[in-house]
């Protein structure tokens, strides 16, 4: 039988691929910061990166990460571990924020390429094989910060206020292709050291992405689109107010760009195949 630990076991890729692995027979060593009582095949250890690690078995045969990669990559490099085998979960932002006008945001990007980087050293230090998957816009459990988020204020104020040109590409992916990408990555060889964007399968504009999520809801709050320029003030208004957080100018700028990537290396290498964009309530309530 074999032995997976996973990280970030209770987070939103981390639940389906738990259940998928052992769907699949394997034994399951999980890392959670709350208690869980075990079950037969899988151990829940509970701990926080990068400390954990002093009372887990050492017999794995891979290693998820789905949790903060830079967090994973500070206990990779210094845990006492030779599992031959590492997936982890980073993020598109690693390219999409590295130009970005906000510094938070080039931050995340340049702490994404340090992590991603050290994953690789410390795998190759131990003769293993490491694979970054690094997702678009995550979407499926009701955990995400983008559209849940959209949700929420949208069924508080039952409006959603967009720009008028709010037209930028996007690739919503659900969290359940995430985990199947992750399980299929783990036994291809041709995935090995190298990293892959893991868009959804449908490209459509944001506003239509949101009209998608608003049209789901009970009852159904309505869309306003208005000029980019009164946009901008409401937004100021609505922040200076603590009404509305995780939208700051930079995000606003890119619902006006096209933020795609190419899923073919994906398709090759393991098997990729994301679903269309075709929400539904439950995917955005949390769970």
């Amino acid at each position: 039988m074999r032995h997976a630990l996973v990280f970030g076991a209770t987070g939103q890729i981390g639940w389906p691929l738990v259940d998928r692995l052992q769907d699949d027979g394997w034994r399951v060593t999980a890392v959670s910061r709350e208690t869980h009582r075990d079950h037969p095949g899988l151990h829940w250890v509970e701990g926080t990166l990068p400390s954990v690690g002093a009372s887990m078995p050492d017999d794995f045969d891979v290693i998820f990460s789905c949790g903060p990669l830079d967090l994973f990559a500070q206990w990779y490099a210094q845990a006492d571990v030779e599992c031959p085998r590492v997936v982890a979960f980073g993020s598109t932002s690693i390219d999409v924020k590295r130009g970005s006008s906000d510094k938070r945001e080039r931050d995340v990007a340049q702490r994404l390429r340090i992590a991603e980087q050290q994953v690789f050293d410390g795998a190759a230090a131990r003769n293993a094989q490491a694979t970054l998957l690094r997702p678009t816009l995550v979407y499926g459990a009701g955990r995400d910060h983008t559209l849940t988020r959209i949700a929420e204020l949208a069924l508080r104020w039952n409006r959603f206020v967009l720009p008028r040109n709010a037209t930028g590409l996007r690739e919503p992916v659900h969290v359940h292709d995430l985990a199947d990408a992750a399980f299929a990555a783990c036994d291809a060889p041709a995935t090995h050291g190298k990293s892959y964007a893991l868009p959804g399968g449908e490209r459509l504009p944001y506003r239509d992405m949101v009209a998608r999520v608003l049209a789901v809801l009970d009852p159904p709050p309505r869309l306003i689109e208005v000029p980019a320029p009164v946009f901008g003030l409401a937004l100021l208004g609505a922040r200076a107010l603590g009404k509305v957080g995780g939208f700051n100018a930079a995000a606003v700028a890119r619902m006006r760009s096209d933020l795609v990537f190419d899923s073919a290396p994906a398709r090759n290498d393991f098997g990729y195949a994301p679903r269309d964009f075709r929400p539904t309530a439950p995917m955005f309530m949390a769970r």
